[in-house]
């Protein structure tokens, strides 16, 4: 008989936020009155912008015409969202990409799931934690070797250089779940460090509208050699609404090289060119054409409205925290609001509290790594009368 992926019998058995899912299910299920309320998985709650609205039905409209309909579109995107992308995102900016340096896709954790099957499984990955799973999970069912980057309160949630060489390093800002963000000095140290030890940064910015702090770098592009050592994988789920609509898109450099089995240098970005028109016939272009409008005049505006009423949410859940007596870090300059458990109680233990107690729904920091014990992550993402209530109700919990 054939024998299964060993690899996937050292994962969790359940991934994280399905086993939230199950254990708020079970709750409601016995408590079939309760008036749950969700601060916990990053869906979002208000509508995607009415530029893309109006853009996708215009869309639509074209593929009841003979003469207008679209069949199978370039894998790599259409020339017309990353011609915007360019512009608006990098341009304007600063910063110079080239159009077959941009790969549309349906979405930011099916590129950090599929990215790293261009490299060797030999390749030693480092990955911060807390982390968000996918970037942990989809190397453990690759086979390879994980070390692991604390990212500590003392630190600011920033994680250290590696003790040993890495080959592949995975690093986020704004942070998901911290909610915490890297300095340009920060940015550098690792661009540095890639360079020295010719590794592979792969830079997950998905959240980079929600950055307020000035200084702080949207692109791991704005720092100085970035684009020969880093991968940038940017996200419109959480920008513009689109978790229901799928699209986002990344940034592979042709400066960007590694060895090839004779040990000669080679560009990664034909090679992901490869994986990509191979294994994915890309995004509808009905879903291009809303994500192209967001890079309209229009379209940015109700985005920034969007956002700012999402980062609103964070301020109430921040503020009203600590004005509880418990400790939380990030919301500034990230949807996500870190809530630290007093007492030495665990993230379980916290998250089981909210809930029963409660009646709202966290995610335990547990589950994102062994550094993410004792805080829970709490989400911006609900709408303003929920996340009023959610505050209300949190200080009368007892631990």
């Amino acid at each position: 008989m054939i024998k299964a992926n060993p690899n996937y019998f050292k994962l969790p058995v359940v991934y994280l936020f399905q086993q939230v899912a199950k254990t708020v299910k079970e709750y409601k299920d016995t408590h079939p009155n309760a008036d749950v309320i969700s601060l916990g998985i990053g869906d979002v709650t208000q509508p995607i912008p009415m530029a893309s609205i109006e853009a996708m039905h215009k869309a639509t409209d074209e593929m009841a015409k003979a003469e207008t309909l679209r069949g199978y579109g370039p894998e790599q995107g259409y020339e017309f969202l990353r011609k915007a992308i360019i512009e608006n995102d990098y341009k304007a900016k600063g910063i110079d990409i080239a159009l077959d340096e941009i790969f549309i896709s349906d979405g930011s954790k099916c590129d950090v799931g599929n990215i790293q099957e261009i490299f060797d499984v030999t390749a030693k990955v480092a990955i911060p934690d807390p982390v968000y799973p996918v970037y942990r999970d989809t190397n453990i069912m690759a086979g390879r070797e994980l070390t692991f980057l604390p990212c500590k309160e003392s630190d600011n949630f920033s994680p250290s250089l590696p003790q040993t060489d890495c080959d592949l390093i995975y690093l986020c800002s704004p942070n998901n779940p911290t909610g915490s963000v890297m300095t340009k000095e920060d940015l550098k140290k690792w661009v540095k460090y890639a360079k020295e030890k010719n590794a592979i940064i792969i830079f997950d910015s998905a959240y980079k509208e929600y950055i307020r702090t000035p200084g702080i770098p949207q692109s791991i592009y704005e720092i100085e050699g970035a684009k020969e050592v880093a991968i940038e994988l940017r996200s419109f789920s959480k920008t513009a609404g689109f978790t229901g609509v799928r699209c986002a898109y990344m940034v592979i450099p042709h400066a960007l090289k590694a060895l090839d089995p004779n040990g000669k240098d080679i560009e990664l970005n034909p090679l992901w060119a490869r994986r990509h028109t191979t294994k994915f016939n890309g995004v509808a272009y009905i879903v291009q054409r809303g994500a192209e409008a967001i890079y309209t005049e229009a379209g940015k505006k109700q985005v920034k409205a969007t956002i700012d009423y999402y980062m609103e949410n964070a301020r109430l859940i921040r503020t009203g925290l600590k004005e509880c007596g418990f400790e939380a870090f990030g919301g500034i300059d990230a949807p996500y609001i870190w809530m630290k458990a007093p007492n030495g109680v665990t993230s379980v233990k916290l998250f089981e509290a909210l809930l029963t107690q409660a009646e709202i729904i966290s995610t335990p920091g547990s589950g994102f790594g062994t550094y993410g014990e004792g805080y829970v992550r709490l989400t911006s993402f609900g709408t303003r009368e929920n996340t009023i209530r959610a505050i209300e109700r949190i200080g009368k919990i007892k631990l």
